[in-house]
């Protein structure tokens, strides 16, 4: 059976919740709600497994903080035995307009720095990653706050569409392989 390791960047604790910065959980915690499952803390992660036509889905909240998840990947990957192909990481990005969400196969990791932690630790950026916009409205130096932030309620209006968006493509990811997923939706 193929397994899949689906990690969703974010920072544990209450200040976090609804936050630009934790995208990466709320993707996966809408997945959660979605199959009626339940998130159970283990070792550096909240972890749940999905099955689906014959592929595991290990749905992995890094509870390490954002700058220190690449810690609890390789952990998980090590542990699984999931091959660095079957890695996706479910991440914000500051550089794309709210809502837009890109699939890529590799990348920098942006000036992102969970991103670049899981680079380092990984010791590559040939991994998958989807990449949720939460656009750059601050001023310069602002940064900190506004990933922090909480989402505007405009945002907040759009985001349950785009959610839905991600718990398309994640299984796609799976089923149909990475190549025929980005063709499937990016830009859309």
């Amino acid at each position: 059976m193929k397994k899949y390791l689906i990690v969703g960047l974010g920072n544990i604790g209450e200040k976090y919740l609804d936050t630009r910065h934790n995208i990466g959980f709320s993707v996966l915690d809408t997945i959660a709600k979605d199959k009626e499952l339940t998130f159970e803390t283990k070792k550096l992660a909240d972890i749940t497994t999905f099955r689906l036509k014959g592929r595991t889905f290990i749905l992995l909240k890094p509870n390490t903080y954002m700058n220190l998840s690449g810690k609890a990947i390789k952990y998980w990957m090590d542990k699984e035995k999931i091959p660095l192909k079957n890695l996706l990481i479910v991440t914000d990005d500051v550089n794309i307009p709210f809502g837009t969400i890109r699939l890529k196969n590799k990348g920098s990791a942006g000036g992102h720095n969970g991103m670049q932690n899981v680079q380092d630790i990984l010791q590559t950026n040939n991994y998958s990653r989807l990449r949720f916009g939460i656009g750059g409205e601050y001023k310069k130096g602002q940064q900190i706050d506004y990933v922090l932030g909480r989402w505007t309620p405009e945002e907040k209006n759009t985001l349950p569409e785009r959610l839905e968006k991600t718990n398309q493509i994640i299984p796609s990811f799976g089923l149909a392989g990475i190549n025929n997923t980005m063709n499937e939706f990016n830009g859309k």
